[in-house]
């Protein structure tokens, strides 16, 4: 099958208006993304300059990508390179690229119980957190989040397991469920930072750590390929894809603010280069 980028001009040059308006996509994607509010503010740009409905089903990356995987997408949009890469090598996207960052930041009670409050060294933090059996609360679903979590506890060089169920509790949810348990319970909770400004039943709960590199969360965008799903809408998928990319999407996302917070950081490389 021969594969045809589209600028988002070119897709409207190419369809009728009447056709444009019923074309219509499923992005798979992460809650992060969703709960943000982040695909409010883009959506509307989008479709309102293509006639292109943009579906989001906003799950954990690992759950995402399974769906991708058995065609039931025509875009996928997660948070995990390493799983993101290995879905294209194996034949279910065409083309993974970078799309924008931001960061994940650890959040816990005014008490403190682990003392990790106001630093910066993520695996240290971790440690004195299973050190001193602190209350945590993973999400446990194979999220983009979840895989961060369980490589920082890897590079912490402490295993989790040993303390499940006792002070290290997996909620099997998504990031605002998560942080809901984890703030109903005292503990702490990794999670992405766009999620906590957004999220609304902060409590008492500050950020405790945040700054490290290896907390640094990028988010990357894959058309699905239609070799492998023909049912894919490849057009109106590349033509979405096109349009996060280029620098009028870009600009979107970088202008997205909670509370003057800006929450997605662009950086998508540059068209022709």
């Amino acid at each position: 099958m021969t594969f045809k980028t589209l600028t988002v001009a070119g897709l409207l040059a190419a369809l009728p208006l009447c056709a444009a308006a019923q074309e219509a996509i499923i992005v798979q994607s992460t809650t992060s993304t969703a709960n943000s509010g982040l695909y409010d503010h883009l959506l509307p740009i989008f479709s309102d300059k293509t006639g292109i409905t943009v579906n989001v089903v906003a799950v954990g990356t690992g759950q995402a990508i399974s769906n991708a995987a058995n065609c039931d997408g025509d875009v996928l949009l997660v948070h995990a390179k390493a799983s993101e890469e290995k879905f294209v090598a194996e034949g279910g996207g065409t083309l993974r690229t970078d799309l924008m960052y931001n960061d994940f930041v650890l959040v816990g009670p005014a008490d403190d119980p682990a003392g990790i409050a106001g630093t910066s060294d993520i695996e240290a933090a971790l440690s004195a957190i299973a050190e001193a059996e602190a209350l945590f609360a993973s999400r446990g679903d194979d999220s983009g989040t979840h895989k961060k979590e369980r490589a920082l506890w890897t590079a912490a060089e402490v295993d989790p397991a040993s303390g499940s169920g006792e002070w290290y509790r997996e909620t099997g949810s998504g990031m605002g469920a998560t942080l809901n348990a984890g703030i109903g319970m005292g503990a702490y909770v990794l999670t992405d930072r766009a999620t906590w400004i957004s999220f609304a039943n902060k409590q008492d709960y500050q950020i405790a750590v945040e700054g490290d590199n290896d907390l640094f969360n990028q988010y990357g965008v894959i058309p699905v390929n239609p070799e492998k799903c023909p049912s894919v809408n490849v057009d109106a998928a590349q033509a979405f894809t096109d349009w996060l990319l280029s620098a009028e999407g870009q600009e979107a996302i970088g202008a997205y603010k909670v509370d003057g917070q800006q929450l997605f950081f662009p950086n998508a490389p540059k068209q022709g280069s």
